[in-house]
């Protein structure tokens, strides 16, 4: 199949993404972050308020480094009805997040898992993280629900954020990013899963 007959690049073509670089300008203003969303059923609450409570007596930031690691570890096990595992519905958050790449933020890398999804992401200056979630999860809650024929909580009312420090901290972020479908024994190669990044880079 050649690349302009591939239909899952079409429609990241159509929804206008193109490539943009891995590298982000440390310019002191909006600073590239790292985003994790999940959804409503993978993993328990109380695991995640047990692990919150742990961590109370931790440096606020490594405990939020800590426990968003283990949160990635525990989704990569694969828990609840993973229904991003449905390539519709995958489909569905794919194009939203990339509709507003370059208007709302400048989108450097993603993966959607089958129960929760990673980006990295810089933000507008004039808009801000929260309302760039809140809008992202809303639409594709909905349309997801529809798809599936189902109704209730679809995301995880919380996100995870992490800022880059550096460029290193950066370029690793990325490799993580693109990698998990490969840590997560899903595939043997990064650029084998559909709905990232790397996927759509190796075939640009």
């Amino acid at each position: 199949m050649g690349l302009t007959d591939d239909p899952h690049k079409a429609e990241l073509r159509a929804a206008g993404w193109h490539s943009h670089g891995y590298l982000p300008y440390f310019d002191g203003r909006a600073i590239p972050q790292f985003i994790t969303l999940h959804l409503a059923d993978s993993m328990p609450r109380d695991v995640i308020e047990r692990w919150r409570r742990e961590l109370t007596k931790t440096k606020c930031e490594q405990a939020r480094i800590v426990l968003q690691r283990r949160i990635e570890t525990y989704l990569d096990q694969g828990y609840g009805q993973a229904f991003l595992r449905d390539p519709k519905v995958a489909t569905v958050v794919e194009q939203d997040l990339l509709k507003f790449d370059g208007e709302r933020y400048r989108l450097h890398a993603w993966v959607i898992m089958p129960n929760h999804l990673h980006t990295l992401l810089t933000r507008s200056e004039d808009v801000t993280l929260s309302k760039i979630m809140k809008s992202l999860k809303s639409f594709t809650a909905h349309e997801a629900n529809f798809i599936l024929g189902r109704s209730g909580q679809f995301w995880f009312e919380d996100y995870f954020d992490r800022y880059m420090r550096n460029a290193e901290h950066f370029r690793k972020t990325v490799a993580y990013i693109e990698n998990n479908p490969v840590k997560a024994r899903l595939c043997k190669r990064p650029e084998d899963w559909p709905f990232s990044s790397a996927w759509f880079r190796a075939r640009k």
